[in-house]
């Protein structure tokens, strides 16, 4: 894999990317979550993300572990139900394997990830073929690290995850509900898509261009 080397403010970027994302995706990701489940979903984390950016200019930037926990604390503050409980353990649980680290390989990227797919696993008691965010997130990192491991640029191999995460997200179709209060529809969940599945994929999709620009 690649030696190419991440830095604090590529992690902050990230972040701020996501809170672009779910902002302007709030009206999508709940119109989605509203044909099985409570159509609560993109209003929860926009308002999350936007505490986020709103408290942006006051939070600990030191290194990148002390301002992925702050983002978590933020996160969980604004947000309530599962959605708050998932997003802030996984920013929590990456800040913390973090440590005090300045800048991460392209490897320590792959194991953070991994990091918030186990985070999803145990809060939300879930895995793949669930119907939930791992159905585009796990087949999204694996794309990822492949893509490393075939020494692809990181500009390169976002767009090969975005495409992953894309199809991978309308796969989900195909899927019957088991978590959440989609689950209560059964069989009928079959032909929707999940809205924490797209919203990996558009999160990636949007990434890619930007990093690609950036």
């Amino acid at each position: 894999m690649k030696k190419e080397v991440i830095m604090a403010k590529d992690i902050e970027f990230v972040v701020k990317q996501i809170a672009d994302t779910v902002l302007k995706n709030e009206a999508y990701f709940s119109e989605l979550d509203g044909v099985c489940g409570d159509g609560d979903f993109g209003y929860s984390l926009a308002r999350g993300f936007e505490k986020v950016l709103a408290e942006w200019d006051n939070m600990d930037h030191s290194t990148p572990g002390n301002f992925l926990k702050k983002v978590a604390q933020v996160i969980m503050s604004a947000v309530g139900g599962v959605s708050g409980t998932i997003w802030g353990t996984m920013f929590l649980r990456v800040g913390v394997k973090l440590g005090n680290k300045t800048e991460i390989t392209r490897e320590d990227a792959i194991e953070l990830l991994h990091v918030a797919i186990d985070a999803i696993k145990q809060r939300g008691s879930c895995d793949l073929g669930d119907k939930t965010y791992l159905d585009a997130l796990i087949p999204t990192v694996d794309a990822l690290e492949k893509a490393f491991a075939e020494g692809k640029d990181t500009a390169e191999a976002l767009e090969i995850a975005a495409k992953v995460a894309a199809e991978s997200a309308e796969a989900t179709r195909s899927l019957v509900a088991k978590k959440g209060r989609a689950a209560y529809t059964g069989e009928r969940s079959i032909g929707t898509l999940d809205a924490g599945s797209v919203a990996v994929a558009k999160i990636f999709e949007d990434l890619a261009i930007a990093w690609k620009e950036n």
